[in-house]
């Protein structure tokens, strides 16, 4: 077999990482494109070797030459890179290559297991397409299949609004062609075509033409788990590092969201799973295009529109950006406080309050020791329930805590309080006010929607409420998330049947969790997570380094927070079917086991 390599484009859409550097030596996994396409061709035992070469040209030919000297490349140079497409490099490779003996046809944006071009190899029929379900995130040329027929090839310009890609493959741009294919009807009609019609089109396009005259079939060899990734842009090299890395762990821990973009079913981060319902995402899709062309409102109806969810006077609520924009300014108003807060507990506090004295939480608060500790400090922070234990306090506890402390000023972040058993602190305050009280609540768990960034601040101190509004900018909120606060007003009852239906799926799970055998103890929770403790022998970095590699399940190991040297994993409550996935796949997990590494891997699947 020959292989053809298109290398020519520029790569404009992956700039300006290729402005000093050639697209194909850019790396993966500590590899370069160009290697690991190489190395697959070179395993197979395919070294008759084509590559069509333009945009830094002489870049590529020299790493290849130096990196693989045994090898005899070929090179066929297109001048016209900046101006052509490339269907136009496929003519010159046609043009200036013997063709005797089926082609692989590689484009060199593409990243593949070495086990994808195997099964390219394998498949029985002449002319074939590797091919993959079509899922979200994907662009770029889809086909139809029946059985394993490609019938018709839909380039993205056909691919209008209301295209339906339920049933379609993306093509992942290898094809082995037969030799007589090459030589007649592919190889005629698109020299044709580039040199009379269109050399700034794509070959499947002629790919496309042939299949609707049924002058020829082309099969479609579907992927069954194989890793391949295509790169076009920045972001896709960074989904690849994902895919082909041996420490996918830090990469999602670096981003610390963003997850869309990896194939990963996510416990790590926690939002309400039942919230928001079809009804709603409907609403917001046929208002999308109205309110991204629009500007949000300004602060003082961001509040008053909270005001209405949260059923309170408006000067008593700040609407924010996620509760995530309250705690610089939190650190700015309360700077040189003595300030308490538990341990261990949501970061941010520690982060913004530096040097703060801590109350333990392991797993369970003392009341007493928060009394005794609170007499040298003038902020107390209370996280009710908190994170990562889900230990509660009483809300008419905190209430006279800080009704018998007015000198002290008492912050209560309660980001997860529907998940509980206590009452908002909230409604206490509406029947018995306080002045020193601030509550910080984030709507992304409770809502479910946490890439819209929702959240708020209250508190009876309306000076203070004017402070922190002063501080914020005049669009603190999206349209989008300004939008959604409008809407579940209408959707009241089922966000509190979400709440009922993920306390029950927290209950279910917990129980399903304990009778794993690595567990040692699943701990009561007042929130949509669980903390669990390893049983002795197990190591939770290597359980979670275990769940990523072979099932593509990411949780927590948050083992470092504690003082008990127990091994610690906080898993956020997803679906019933998901959950079930987790504790079976946690049943595996042997104690001191490492994960396997990612050539180990690709054997045993």
């Amino acid at each position: 077999m020959k292989a053809i390599i298109l290398a020519a484009g520029y790569g404009n859409r992956m700039r300006p990482l290729t402005d000093s550097r050639h697209k194909t030596l850019l790396e993966v996994g500590g590899k370069t494109i160009i290697a690991r396409i190489i190395d697959s061709l070179l395993h197979k035992g395919i070294d008759d070797i084509v590559v069509v070469t333009g945009y830094r040209a002489e870049e590529l030919t020299g790493y290849l030459s130096q990196h693989y000297p045994h090898v005899s490349f070929q090179f066929v140079h297109n001048e016209r890179y900046r101006e052509t497409n490339n269907i136009f490099s496929m003519a010159l490779a046609f043009e200036h290559t013997a063709i005797e003996a089926d082609i692989i046809l590689i484009e060199s944006d593409l990243i593949f297991d070495p086990a994808a071009l195997a099964r390219l190899i394998a498949s029985p029929y002449p002319n074939v397409a590797l091919v993959d379900r079509f899922r979200s995130g994907m662009d770029g040329t889809v086909v139809a299949i029946d059985g394993d027929v490609i019938t018709s090839v839909i380039p993205p310009h056909l691919q209008g609004e209301n295209f339906d890609f339920s049933d379609k493959y993306k093509t992942l741009n290898i094809y082995r062609f037969s030799r007589d294919f090459c030589e007649t009807s592919f190889k005629k009609l698109l020299t044709h075509y580039a040199t009379v019609h269109d050399d700034n089109c794509y070959y499947e396009l002629i790919l496309g033409m042939l299949i609707y005259m049924q002058r020829e079939t082309i099969h479609a060899e579907v992927l069954g788990g194989e890793k391949w990734a295509e790169v076009d842009d920045p972001n896709d090299l960074r989904v690849a590092d994902f895919v082909f890395n041996r420490d996918r762990a830090a990469i999602l821990h670096d981003a610390f969201g963003g997850f869309w973009n990896f194939d990963v079913l996510d416990f790590t981060f926690i939002r309400n799973m039942y919230f928001p319902p079809s009804t709603v995402i409907s609403e917001m899709k046929n208002s999308l295009a109205e309110l991204v062309h629009n500007y949000g409102s300004r602060q003082t109806h961001l509040d008053l529109k909270m005001s209405w969810f949260v059923l309170c006077p408006r000067e008593r609520i700040v609407a924010l950006n996620g509760a995530s924009q309250i705690y610089p300014l939190l650190a700015q108003i309360y700077a040189g406080a003595e300030v308490l807060i538990p341990s261990p507990t949501f970061g941010e506090y520690g982060r913004i309050f530096g040097e703060a004295r801590t109350y333990a939480d392991e797993v369970g608060i003392d009341t007493e020791e928060i009394e005794t500790k609170a007499t040298d400090c003038s902020v107390i922070v209370v996280v009710n329930p908190n994170n990562p234990t889900g230990s509660s306090l009483p809300t008419a506890w905190l209430h006279g805590f800080a009704g018998r402390n007015p000198a002290k000023t008492v912050i209560v972040d309660e980001s997860f309080i529907e998940f509980s058993a206590q009452p908002s602190l909230l409604r206490l305050l509406e029947e018995r006010p306080l002045d020193n009280v601030l509550i910080v609540k984030s709507l992304s768990k409770s809502l479910g929607a946490p890439g819209l960034r929702l959240g708020y601040a209250y508190t009876c101190d309306c000076a203070l409420a004017a402070r922190i509004r002063g501080l914020l900018p005049i669009w603190g909120m999206n349209s989008l998330a300004e939008f959604m606060l409008e809407t579940i007003l209408k959707h009241r009852s089922a966000l509190e049947k979400s709440f009922d239906d993920t306390r029950r799926d927290r209950d279910d799970f917990a129980r399903n969790l304990a009778s794993a055998p690595c567990v040692g103890k699943v701990y009561p929770s007042d929130a949509n997570f669980l903390l669990v403790s390893l049983a002795a022998g197990h190591s939770a970095r290597a359980a979670a380094n275990t769940l990523l590699e072979r099932h593509s399940i990411y949780v927590r190991d948050i083992s470092e927070k504690f003082t008990s040297g127990k091994q610690y994993l906080r898993i956020a409550v997803r679906l019933p079917r998901e959950n079930a996935v987790l504790a079976d796949c946690l049943r595996t997990v042997a104690a001191g086991a490492e994960p396997r590494t990612a050539v180990t891997a690709q054997r045993r699947e």
